[in-house]
């Protein structure tokens, strides 16, 4: 069974794992570029900037020569990551001397971005054809609303109140790994299901758009496409009004599938129709993070395993009849017991985290397990300020005590501050 995680940390690495023929065709987009150009460390950055009007190979060698004493370790992440997301190629001449050459289509896309400027990818709709749009607040409800619904269809369609535009074969793709069935068995949820539904709303997005885009082929979609529309729709303003008539054909497809899951909100006036980006769209390109908002609520829990669940969520509810029996439901209570037989991979420390983390945490104290190292007992003040400078910058590091000079970095990135750390020595 194939483990549910989310792959990609933000955007970026989902281009990075494309092809190179499908990559260079991306670079194609100015919005891809600037998108990208974005998302690079500091050197990385600059290493651009440097070479955007060097049209031959740099090796990399003199590229050494541009650094400090302690900058490789940042050059090798630089170098690396310009590698991944093929802005940079490497090219070995006869002496078999490696050199770095700029991508033609990435370099071409830049140097028009920065001599004639940027422009939007679509200008919003003026306010006197739209009139009245929803509200910041009003459009968060209705993407929260659009995102549970998706998810009680997701696991338990006959508790939908409404069925979303997705075909059975697309939901199936996406509750894949999620339900498992068996022949005249109603689908059950797996381990790895139960999992799903404990991760935060953004974690789940990202997993339901990572199958979106990996089945796009079977539906006769390049990915591609969807990939550079969907980064296009995070440089919207959220709020806005944007005439569908500006779409191609594969996105007014695709737009429709994305209202569903609550990233844009569909509206159609007198003469002409409009998508709204939400939070959820507007966030697609940066960094994994939960900016949603969370249904209130909690559990009570007796001693003869009955529960009193005081939610308004309707997914709430359906998740609890996961692991217990549903006695009676009113509008914002449900009262539920103990089931005699539960499936096996609904173990009892997944169940006691749902309860922690999904109906009684607050926003501000929320648990994530992440693999990463602890740094301490540094020799200097200095040394572990630039230790703490280096993490920081390469995205790695998650908690510093400036006090007792201890820091924690992300488990993926220890092997670049051992490097950064002998050269400190």
């Amino acid at each position: 069974m194939p483990e549910v995680r989310i792959v990609a940390k933000n955007f970026m690495d989902m281009v990075a794992a494309l092809p190179a023929m499908k990559l260079d065709k991306l670079y194609g987009s100015t919005f891809i570029c600037e998108a990208v150009l974005r998302s690079l460390p500091p050197l990385a950055k600059k290493y651009v900037l440097q070479m955007l009007f060097v049209d031959s190979p740099v090796t990399a060698k003199s590229m050494e020569e541009w650094l400090l004493a302690d900058g490789y370790s940042k050059h090798k992440v630089s170098i690396d990551r310009l590698l991944q997301l093929r802005v940079f190629l490497e090219v070995n001449d006869r002496k078999k001397e490696t050199s770095y050459k700029m991508n033609t289509k990435f370099q071409s896309n830049m140097q028009k971005y920065l001599v004639f400027g940027g422009t939007l990818p679509r200008e919003p709709m003026p306010l006197s054809v739209t009139v009245r749009l929803p509200t910041l607040e009003d459009l968060e409800a209705y993407a929260l609303e659009q995102w549970e619904c998706f998810l009680l269809q997701l696991i338990n369609s006959a508790q939908a109140e409404r069925l979303t535009s997705f075909s059975s074969s697309l939901m199936r793709v996406f509750q894949r790994g999620l339900l498992s069935a068996r022949e005249n068995e109603a689908p059950k949820l797996t381990e790895n299901g139960f999992q799903f539904l404990l991760m935060d709303t953004n974690a789940q997005l990202w997993y339901i758009i990572r199958e979106y885009i990996s089945s796009s082929e079977d539906r006769g979609v390049d990915p591609t496409d969807l990939i550079c529309f969907l980064l296009e729709l995070s440089f919207h303003t959220l709020g806005e009004a944007y005439n569908l008539n500006t779409l191609t054909d594969v996105q007014k497809h695709a737009i429709k599938d994305l209202a569903d899951l609550g990233l844009v909100k569909l509206q159609q006036g007198r003469k002409e129709s409009w998508f709204i980006p939400t939070k959820l769209a507007t966030n697609l390109s940066v960094s994994l993070s939960d900016s949603s908002s969370r249904k209130e609520g909690f559990v009570v829990v007796e001693t003869n395993f009955r529960m009193y669940a005081y939610s308004s969520s309707k997914l709430h509810c359906e998740i609890l009849r996961l692991f217990s029996r549903l006695f009676l439901s009113f509008s914002r209570m449900f009262i539920l017991g103990s089931q005699q037989r539960h499936q096996q991979s609904q173990r009892t420390s997944q169940i006691r985290c749902f309860f922690t983390i999904r109906l009684w945490e607050t926003d501000r104290n929320r648990v994530e397990m992440i693999p990463s190292h602890l740094y301490e007992d540094f020799p200097s003040k200095d040394i572990f300020e630039a230790v703490c400078d280096f993490a920081r910058e390469i995205g790695g590091l998650l908690w510093e005590d400036s006090k007792k000079m201890r820091l924690v970095v992300r488990g993926e990135y220890h092997q670049h501050m051992r490097d950064f750390l002998r050269h400190q020595k």
